[in-house]
């Protein structure tokens, strides 16, 4: 398929609206930004940190973190991967809050186990036994 000779785009029945807007998929964009700044507060630094995260550039994540524009998968899937809050926002929209629940227990067990190692630790030090 070639395109027209009057242009390098296809025509508006087809979607494209000659704008470079980026869909919000019902307050996708928004969600994200809403959970990163959750995530990471009114600090300064968090542009550098989700960058760190993403490898993506400055700028993009000022873009991602006002909502202007939302992340790609890629760089979602390293959101998620450091930030609870956007995996627990992005399970949300999945419709699979069962799964967060589910990280939230094992993390918990994780916790009451380390919990009860220190406290057996400190049972065996008792010098009256």
């Amino acid at each position: 398929m070639s395109f027209p000779k009057k242009g390098k785009f296809f025509p508006g029945e087809n979607g494209y609206n000659g704008k470079a807007e980026q869909l919000t998929n019902g307050g996708f964009v928004e969600e994200i930004a809403s959970s990163l700044q959750r995530s990471l507060g009114d600090s300064r630094a968090g542009v550098k940190t989700v960058a760190a995260w993403t490898g993506a550039n400055e700028k993009t994540v000022k873009n991602c973190l006002s909502g202007t524009y939302g992340p790609n998968g890629a760089h979602l899937i390293a959101l998620a991967r450091h930030s609870d809050e956007v995996l627990s926002t992005f399970l949300a929209m999945a419709g699979r809050e069962d799964l967060m629940v589910a990280i939230k227990l094992s993390a918990a067990e994780d916790a009451l186990s380390d919990l009860l190692d220190a406290v057996r630790k400190l049972g065996s030090d008792d010098p009256s036994n």
